[in-house]
């Protein structure tokens, strides 16, 4: 049970249909997106949820799944049901790209029907083999066009056509070369078509000099297109040629439309199937861009949500250059109803529209944006109460509104119901209307009903605190700096901050004074402890971050002096010995120069020549022998010697990226980088250990800028250029075969359709000029034949 009727509308979800609309790739996706609606059954709600999970996965795990041609084709449908009627031939085309589309994506699913079993079973829909698509791919090409050989008439009948059309145009072309010579046409005329027929230009006042039909004049009124009287036996067969082509044409339309519709019953099932996949794919990526996940769903009625965020105040900030607060809730049988408090532009109807938008998208089969082990519930019925209803064809306030909504929740909320109610008891006296208000909640709390509820009213703050199944809620705010935190308490309630803010913007010391006696010293001192409350949580927060802040910064140094002190101890000796070594070295170097030099000025008698050259020497020695500044040195990579195993980390020579072995084959070896696979030379690879592989991976992202683990990562050797202009293309296939040829990779693999041709003769034109390509070929005519080029790269 909804209400009220535009519930959708104000919760905005009419917005998020549109979004979703927009990521559908056709009007069959489309129409499912308006169908969706809110359900109340846990296991339709369960199946919806795990399809798009598991459609999610299929697209963030990048694989190739059909991304076009999911055509609407039951508009052909219902013409070819018509006994005597054909499609046209581009209305088959039509229809056998859809038709491959569907047989793509049941090739897909039975080929992963582990990974993705609920996508799996969507298959019991379809009960169509590819007899039709293979029948209509017999008779129309790839450009949409009837083929020759669709019958032995229209090839006999098209080999004519070409036959007469070639005589004909050595006809004109040798009448047009002498009239040419004569005279007779303008200088820069060339054989033309008008009205089907071909003609030659000739000068208006020549035109009698020549015998034929004039089929027509130029703007000017000075050139006559003439079709000479020689040729007009051969045009007029040409004629009867193509109208012998046309009824040919339509009697194999008429064929294979006779064909295909026994076949109507099937495939509007199997587009049921199609138009559901676009569907359940559209909501896959509304996932993805609104970060939703798939909660757990459980019998026991409670919303325990974490980082909950609204999508559509999460996108209009993301614009802004802003960040969404998150939103935790937690309601249960102890806490069902919420009453939330707190000053004007605190969060209080944000965090309201949050919930009941997140739960209704829920219960419509939507993955939701909060932490994946949230717990959510199913309820049966869902009542809104939002914003201004005032009605003048009714003769109804806006509290009058107000009061008919409340009348209908307490006479139908149960157990199974969740409602929402915005400026609880607000549009009249305030004594009356809290009191009606209070009467309200307590006959609502009284139903069983979940919910969230917000107000001013104090009363209705202290019935909150009074009554088991209710609790209070508070938007928390900072009193110094005047600024809404967005943030929900629950267990206290909230201090509107009205005698705060308004001595804080400037209000006289009298009015606040005046305003303070009026409305009694309790109640004053009531909001007086909340903001007390208030402040002393935010102190105490802050406090907190701050210990845990410095106890993290502690343990970090405490961890590396550790570490130092274990170096340090166990190196020590060591170093001790390699400089004791050192030194005892360099002493008796030194201690054998100087002997030598005492003997040498002995020798010579202390000549000057000798002790001059004997001091350089010395001082030449000390210089040697003199302490070097101390220089930091990068520690070299440690390769391991022996054989390279599988399960060891090597290191690839030429580029540096670390990987695993996971086979190997004779002198090449299959490596692992994340979840990219490759395989390579042995004698490209270096054995290293685990310890220097993780240190390895951070210094050669530090040196090179270039992170290739990362890289990898991140690459996908399918690149789909469907839809790209010709001048987009170039760029992007350089640098997607740079990257597959500089992360080390052997094949690569471009969609890029069959259509026209043109994408694939420019991709591959630009393939043959690059020196990483050493061949290129068509996939495999059941994965796409000419529409994908397999690229094969120099190792």
């Amino acid at each position: 049970m909804l209400y009220p009727k535009n519930l959708e509308e104000k919760i905005n979800f009419l917005k998020i249909r549109e979004l979703i609309k927009e990521e559908c790739t056709s009007s069959l996706g489309q129409d499912f997106v308006e169908k969706m609606s809110f359900s109340k059954e846990s296991k339709l709600i369960n199946r919806l949820l795990d399809q798009t999970e598991e459609f999610r996965k299929i697209i963030e795990s990048r694989e190739f799944f059909p991304s076009s041609n999911f055509t609407n084709i039951h508009p052909f449908l219902e013409k070819a049901k018509i006994e005597g009627t054909f499609l046209y031939e581009d209305e088959f085309h039509e229809v056998k790209l859809a038709l491959f589309t569907l047989s793509r994506c049941i090739e897909f699913f039975l080929d992963h029907e582990q990974e993705y079993p609920n996508l799996f079973q969507l298959l019991g829909l379809v009960n169509l083999n590819n007899d039709l698509l293979r029948a209509i791919e017999r008779i129309i090409d790839e450009k949409g066009k009837i083929r020759n050989n669709a019958s032995k008439e229209l090839s006999l009948i098209r080999s004519q056509i070409l036959y007469e059309e070639n005589r004909l145009r050595k006809v004109l072309e040798r009448i047009f070369k002498d009239a040419r010579a004569k005279g007779l046409t303008p200088d820069d005329a060339s054989i033309t078509i008008r009205s089907g027929r071909m003609v030659i230009p000739v000068l208006a006042e020549n035109k009698r000099k020549i015998k034929g039909f004039i089929h027509d004049e130029s703007s000017t009124g000075q050139t006559v297109f003439l079709e000479p009287a020689e040729v007009l036996d051969i045009n007029n067969e040409l004629k009867d040629l193509e109208y012998m082509e046309r009824r040919e044409i339509q009697k194999i339309l008429t064929q294979l439309t006779d064909q295909l519709r026994p076949y109507i019953p099937e495939l509007r099932k199997a587009f049921h199937f199609l138009g559901m996949v676009d569907f359940i794919r559209a909501k896959a990526r509304f996932a993805i861009k609104t970060g939703s996940n798939r909660p757990l769903i459980e019998k026991t009625r409670q919303l325990n949500w974490f980082n909950a965020k609204h999508p559509l105040l999460d996108f209009a900030l993301r614009q802004q250059g802003k960040k969404i607060v998150p939103l935790n809730i937690q309601l249960d049988h102890n806490r069902r109803l919420l009453v939330i408090s707190g000053p004007n532009a605190g969060g209080k109807s944000v965090t309201l529209k949050t919930v009941a938008l997140i739960q209704y998208m829920l219960q419509c089969g939507l993955l939701v944006p909060l932490d994946p082990h949230s717990v959510c519930s199913v309820f049966d019925s869902f009542f809104i109460d939002i914003g201004d209803e005032q009605n003048i064809e009714n003769d109804l306030s806006t509290y009058s509104s107000h009061l008919l909504s409340m009348k209908y929740f307490t006479q139908f909320a149960d157990k199974k119901t969740i409602l929402f109610i915005d400026e609880f008891g607000t549009g009249t006296e305030p004594q009356f209307g809290g009191a009606i208000a209070e009467g309200i909640l307590l006959a609502l709390n009284n139903t069983g009903a979940y919910g969230i509820i917000t107000t001013h009213y104090g009363n209705l703050k202290q019935v909150a605190s009074k009554n088991q199944g209710l609790v209070n809620g508070a938007m928390r705010y900072d009193v110094d700096k005047l600024e809404p935190l967005y943030q929900l308490e629950i267990g206290k309630p909230g201090s509107s901050f009205a005698l705060e803010i308004a001595s804080k913007i400037g209000i006289s010391k009298d009015i606040i004074g005046y305003a303070k006696e009026h409305i009694g010293e309790e109640r004053v001192k009531y909001d007086r402890l909340l903001t007390k409350l208030e402040n002393e949580k935010t102190k105490y927060e802050q406090m907190i971050a701050e210990n845990l802040r410095k106890e993290r910064l502690l343990e970090q140094r405490l961890k590396e002096y550790n570490q130092l002190k274990e170096t340090v101890e166990k190196n020590q000796k060591k170093y001790i010995q390699e400089a004791k070594a050192e030194a005892k070295a360099l002493l008796d170097q030194v201690n054998r120069k100087i002997e030598a030099s005492i003997r040498e000025i002995k020798e010579s008698k202390a000549d000057k020549e000798v002790s001059k050259r004997v001091r350089e020497e010395i001082e030449d020695l000390k210089i040697q022998v003199k302490p070097e500044k101390k220089v930091i040195h990068t520690p070299e990579m440690k390769v391991l010697g022996g054989e390279i195993q599988v399960g060891d980390y090597v290191r690839l020579k030429d580029n540096g990226a670390i990987a695993q072995v996971i086979a190997l084959k004779k002198k090449e070896a299959e490596i692992s980088i994340g979840d990219l696979k490759s395989t390579v030379k042995s004698n490209r690879l270096e054995k290293i250990s685990l310890g220097e592989m993780k240190k390895e991976k951070k210094s050669f992202a530090k040196r090179t800028g270039y992170d290739t683990n990362s890289k990898m990562l991140d690459f996908s050797p399918n690149l789909d250029i469907r839809g790209k202009r010709g001048e987009e293309v170039l760029p992007i296939v350089q640098n997607f075969v740079d990257d597959g040829y500089m992360l080390g990779l052997k094949d690569l693999r471009i969609v890029h359709g069959k259509g026209d041709g043109i994408l694939r003769e420019i991709t591959r034109n630009l393939l043959k000029g690059m020196n990483q390509v050493a061949k290129i070929e068509d996939e495999h005519a059941d994965r796409g034949g000419s529409g994908v080029t397999l690229i094969t790269l120099k190792m």
